[in-house]
């Protein structure tokens, strides 16, 4: 009974938990309290952890919760039940695309539809980006031009892959490619800002 009560639960927090980490955090503490899986303090303490582990923190904190209230087999039942709705839904919507992309391949109005769709994607990152710009994250001129060199790294290839058609060598396409690594970016990131701040 106590696994079914987990992934119920957190198959519902992983239908409704839109927003990210953060916000299903409010709806696993809704969980715990309802269910009297443990007490505050103890929920913190998981959510203090889940923060420092590496991976998203709904996921983390789902793992934890799973753990701790039903050993190894409730921790891999909550991981999988907060995960299986967004890939039900992801696999949905990927088979639809393919499904579309075949029938309507020459169809104008559904490259203009998917044209308008990656700018879209465009702003949502940007707003992504820009909701990080503030007073506390960018201190001085140094973190401007970090902040502008990563993302002129970023954005390099697709203006490589441009420029091939004029034949352009495939090393310098490469180099491109691994220079806008995004792991590359950050731990290159993460080291000019501990040498150039510490």
């Amino acid at each position: 009974m106590l696994y079914l009560q987990l992934f119920i639960s957190f198959f519902k927090i992983g239908l409704f938990g839109f927003g990210g980490g953060l916000a299903i955090l409010s709806l696993i503490e809704m969980e715990v309290e309802a269910n009297g899986w443990m007490s505050q303090q103890e929920f913190v303490d998981i959510v203090a952890v889940s923060q420092v582990t590496p991976g998203p923190i709904g996921i983390n904190c789902a793992t934890y919760v799973g753990y701790t209230v039903g050993g190894i087999w409730g921790s891999i039942l909550s991981t999988s039940a907060i995960v299986l709705p967004s890939l039900i839904i992801m696999l949905s919507i990927c088979k639809a695309y393919f499904w579309l992309q075949k029938r309507f391949k020459e169809n104008p109005y559904f490259e203009q539809t998917l044209r308008m769709l990656r700018f879209t994607v465009i702003g949502l990152v940007a707003s992504a980006a820009l909701i990080l710009i503030k007073p506390t994250t960018f201190i001085d001129s140094t973190s401007w031009i970090i902040f502008a060199l990563v993302a002129f790294f970023t954005i390099l290839p697709n203006f490589i892959k441009k420029k091939e058609e004029s034949r352009l060598s495939t090393f310098n396409s490469k180099l491109s490619t691994l220079l806008s690594h995004p792991i590359l970016l950050i731990v290159l990131a993460g080291i000019a800002g501990y040498l150039i701040y510490s």
